[in-house]
């Protein structure tokens, strides 16, 4: 991967630079001077004689290309938009400037947003560090920094787009494990931030021979694929009643020595190895059990 940027980074000659434009309300009044000129002229034609006849439509037909070159050259540009201008496939400069624009008529323009553009990636499968299958999307908020590089050095820079974030989710995914049910690494679910940031530089990275930079990235679909969610469900469900469990143990066992502490410095029973053996698993069993406790009315001794 390395190299092939590295390739890409050597082969990239573009750059936007600024074109050479003006603003097209001058060109307008010229624009408009023409058309009451021609008027005056057709009106003209039917007052004179044959000679100044003639060269009038030659002066009406001058006007007319003049007219039609003038025209060729506007173009509107509205905020957040750019023109590409080239001249004979040789780039030429990039104008931002908003409102009406005016070129050289010969000069081709190919308009191009600068916008921000939002993108739902397709959901795909990846395996990830442990080589679990998984399933993946990612929303990306992007937009182009440098024209010239958008057009000229990949082909259709949207769908240059589209093949690098699935590219990127399928690196990051295969980089970390999807959870850590002992919290000890770093996973695609539980560390939301640090993944997202580094899709983020790892999108950057490769759009960048596209001129394009991206604003904002995050997961929007983040599970295990259908054929070990079920085993994967059961896991965790498992590991949550240990958990449970263990915790439950250990309160009950921290209750029963503070119970035998206390009937011990009170004196309110003595209590001898065989006793205090059956108090514990007593209470062990009313603490830890699931259901509620019955209690029972012992009328005879402990050993009857």
């Amino acid at each position: 991967m390395t190299d092939v940027r590295a390739q890409a980074s050597a082969l990239r000659q573009s750059g936007e630079g600024t074109a050479s434009t003006m603003g097209g309300y001058g060109m307008l009044l010229v624009l408009l001077v023409l058309l009451v000129s021609l008027a005056a002229g057709i009106a003209a034609l039917t007052q004179i004689d044959r000679i100044a006849d003639a060269i009038v439509v030659s002066w009406l037909i001058a006007a007319i290309l003049v007219f039609l070159f003038v025209l060729a050259g506007f173009y509107l540009l509205q905020p957040n938009q750019a023109v590409v201008i080239t001249l004979f496939g040789d780039y030429k400069g990039t104008d931002r400037t908003t409102g009406l624009r005016w070129t050289w008529p010969w000069m081709i323009k190919k308009k191009l947003s600068v916008r921000a553009n939002n993108i739902i990636s397709e959901r795909i499968k990846v395996n990830d560090l442990r080589g679990n299958p998984i399933e993946m999307a990612a929303q990306v908020v992007w937009r182009v920094t440098d024209t010239a590089q958008a057009l000229f050095d990949v082909d259709d820079y949207k769908a240059f787009v589209n093949v690098q974030i699935e590219a990127a989710v399928r690196t990051i995914g295969s980089r970390y494990p999807y959870d850590d049910f002992e919290h000890q690494e770093v996973t695609l679910r539980g560390n939301h931030d640090q993944v997202g940031a580094e899709l983020r530089a790892e999108l950057i990275e490769r759009l960048a021979v596209a001129g394009i930079t991206v604003d904002e990235c995050g997961f929007t679909h983040l599970a295990y694929a259908q054929e070990i969610a079920g085993a994967m469900l059961r896991r965790q469900q498992a590991q949550a009643v240990v958990a449970a469990r263990t915790t439950l143990v250990e309160g009950a066992v921290g209750m029963v020595e503070m119970a035998l502490a206390q009937l011990s410095a009170k004196n309110v029973v003595e209590l001898d190895d065989e006793r205090r053996a059956a108090m514990v698993s007593n209470l062990m069993v009313v603490l830890c059990g699931e259901r509620d406790t019955q209690p029972i009315v012992n009328a005879g001794s402990l050993y009857q």
